[in-house]
């Protein structure tokens, strides 16, 4: 098991445990499946826009404990925000996974994603806890090229 901080591990169990907005909505303006081919971690990723605005993430997944609590989080950090807040937390998100351990990461951006921090001393986790972040990247993408 990794070494990570026993109050992040509780975080990122909890979210294991009780992942918030796992259940995907039928209604969205765009559906990605991504897949980790290394560990076969899946997931399924539903995004619906409000003009600039995240009106909902609903999402499916198997995999570890990093991949799953990683998109819980994601979706708890990001329902509500503007695309633009979006990419700021999303590019705080990756220069924190970048940072092979040397980074805590903004708490007041990043808030429960912090708990991820120790994942970037393990590069092959960081695929883990980057694939709901790039399944909603894509995601997004796509939605707002439909509206």
């Amino acid at each position: 098991m990794m070494q990570l901080d026993n109050l992040y591990q509780e975080v990122i169990l909890d979210h294991y445990k009780n992942p918030q907005n796992k259940k995907l909505v039928l209604e969205y303006d765009a559906q990605v499946h991504h897949i980790n081919p290394s560990c076969g971690d899946e997931i399924t990723l539903n995004v619906s826009l409000d003009g600039q605005s995240i009106r909902n993430i609903s999402w499916d997944g198997v995999g570890c404990s990093i991949s799953q609590a990683s998109v819980s989080i994601l979706t708890d950090l990001l329902i509500g925000k503007t695309m633009e807040q979006a990419q700021e937390i999303s590019d705080s998100f990756m220069h924190l996974m970048q940072s092979k351990g040397t980074e805590k990461g903004d708490e007041n951006v990043l808030e429960d994603a912090v708990a991820l921090a120790g994942v970037s001393q393990y590069p092959a986790r960081i695929k883990c806890a980057l694939l709901g972040w790039m399944a909603f990247k894509d995601a997004s993408v796509q939605a707002l090229a439909k509206k």
